[in-house]
């Protein structure tokens, strides 16, 4: 389910209504209405994804309380190293393992061997490299005793999977979005209208620009012999929007929708192509990875 489909026109004001309606004041069912929203907005690609992000969440929010128990330093180590380890494990098999056994073959190919190592029909769920380093981000701040460990699951689970910014980010610290999990939330129609402007402008950056721009960029590298320098240059250029449009039009669209529902991200992207050098593009661009 994208933001720009007709799928989430429909979902998100169904959510909304849910949200303030029956939610209101009470929130415990606020968090229990956006865990159960997320997880029909994730599993509308496949519900099958549905069980790496359960998994996620068992695991840190289990190691957090654990974390939580214990004081001496050894016993936490392997705690965190637990919670490394299975994230960036699975992180790693859904998104790399193909890629190394492809390379390792090619590289014994080089040198005259064969290597029969059976790749995998693996498909990529969607949004595994934000709910991992989301969920890292709270075992590691625990751990640190920045944060004090949730014994709410349904909250922890809201975290983890919260739809607007599961699929492209914001990647929020458990520092700052888990705690909005456990404060009152009142709507605000102020803070809902800046939220609406959010999206739209998101939208238009989505769809006006980046859209367009991957049109011509696509034509352009799919016929790249076919073009002279200063063509390919313009391709570039187009295609340098297109990805910006993109992910800073979904990163919008993400903090837009979040103000909808009383929520605060993080900013992701703060006018990267301004920048006078590449250190500072890096910290103007996908803020929220840096830091």
């Amino acid at each position: 389910m994208f933001f720009n489909s007709i799928e989430f026109f429909v979902f998100l004001p169904i959510v909304f209504a849910l949200y303030w309606l029956i939610g209101g004041k009470n929130i415990k069912t606020q968090n229990l209405l956006i865990a159960a929203a997320s997880y029909v907005f994730y599993g509308w690609w496949d519900w099958r994804f549905l069980s790496l992000i359960l998994f996620s969440s068992l695991v840190d929010y289990s190691i957090g309380i654990a974390l939580g128990k214990k004081d001496k330093p050894s016993t936490r180590k392997v705690l965190l190293w637990i919670s490394i380890c299975v994230n960036l494990g699975f992180l790693g098999f859904f998104k790399y393992y193909n890629f190394f056994v492809d390379s390792l073959i090619n590289s014994f190919t080089f040198f005259g061997s064969e290597l029969s190592i059976n790749t995998l029909n693996i498909i990529l769920p969607v949004g595994i490299s934000f709910y991992t380093f989301q969920t890292l981000s709270y075992t590691i701040d625990v751990y640190n005793k920045k944060l004090e460990p949730t014994k709410d699951f349904v909250g922890f689970m809201a975290f983890v999977s919260f739809f607007p910014q599961l699929v492209a980010g914001p990647i929020e610290r458990a520092t700052n979005l888990l705690p909005q999990f456990s404060i009152e939330r009142r709507f605000d129609y102020k803070n809902a209208v800046d939220g609406l402007r959010q999206v739209l402008w998101g939208l238009f950056k989505k769809i006006v620009i980046a859209d367009n721009c991957a049109k011509y960029a696509n034509i352009i590298f799919n016929n790249h012999t076919e073009y002279n320098g200063s063509t390919l240059l313009l391709g570039a250029f187009f295609f340098a929007f297109q990805i910006y449009g993109d992910f800073s039009g979904y990163s919008d669209i993400a903090i837009g929708i979040s103000r909808l529902f009383g929520f605060e991200l993080k900013r992701n992207f703060a006018f990267p192509y301004f920048s006078r050098d590449i250190a500072e593009f890096w910290r103007r661009w996908h803020i929220s990875l840096s830091t």
